[in-house]
Parts: structure tokens; sequence; C-alpha cells
């Protein structure tokens, strides 16, 4: 089955308090779930695979096996193709349990997008980081 993948992360101060947002959808634009997750102190760019990463395990928990992931930070989406080096220690975790998790997949794509084109996955992750400070 085919999906559509929306992710944000974010920090507020990053590092600071940290907020996923992921935003699952069929391939009409029907949203099939929604979540949020408050991820503690991290950086932008931790949250944002943070992001990715639970947005994968819940495409694969709703039976998605072809998936478009679209995120709005260009250097995660570079990272993850390979177009880029991910050099930061922590990152290459998470950048190594998402190609984990790709492996499950038929097909992974990742998209990068303009911010103001994700506004549901954002909505998410600041309504969090709102209710918490």
């Amino acid at each position: 089955m085919k999906g559509i993948l929306h992710t944000d992360g974010g920090s507020r101060g990053n590092p600071g308090p940290g907020a996923a947002g992921i935003v699952l959808t069929n391939q009409n634009g029907e949203v099939i779930k929604e979540k949020g997750e408050f991820l503690g102190v991290c950086t932008n760019n931790e949250a944002e695979y943070k992001a990715i990463s639970f947005g994968l395990a819940l495409a694969l928990e709703s039976g998605i096996d072809d998936l478009d992931c679209y995120l709005d930070s260009e250097l995660v989406v570079k990272q993850l193709k390979g177009l880029y080096k991910v050099k930061n220690s922590g990152l290459s975790l998470y950048s190594a349990k998402i190609k984990q998790l790709e492996t499950k997949f038929k097909k992974v794509t990742y998209i990068h997008i303009k911010r103001e084109l994700n506004k549901q996955a954002d909505k998410i992750v600041n309504e969090i980081l709102d209710r918490r400070f």
C-alpha cells in the first residue's frame, strides 16, 4: 500500500526542549494517523531524525510498504539520500536506525519541501512544545 508521510522535528533553544510531528496519509491525502511526541532536550537535527524514524515505524504499523516522505529539513533529506555524509556521531546512530527501517519497505523516497508545505506536522510540534513550556 502507498503512503505519504510528512514529518517535522524542532527544538526551542537548539539544543533545547524538542518535539516530533508525524502525519501519515494515503495517496488520496486522507489521514491514516497523526502523532506527536515530546523528545526531551535535543537539537533541531536530532528532532528531525527522530521524527522520520517514528514516522517510518508508524507507516510499517499501518501496512504501508511504499512511502514518500516529505521533510522541510534539506540537510536531513540530503543525508538520507546519501548526498551528504552524516558527520555527527549522534546523528549517524539515527541514520543507521532509519536505514534499517527502510529495508522493511518495498520503496522509500525522501523529498525536501518548503516549511509552509509542512504545516500540519509543524503544527503538531509547536502544540506539544507550547503545552509543555
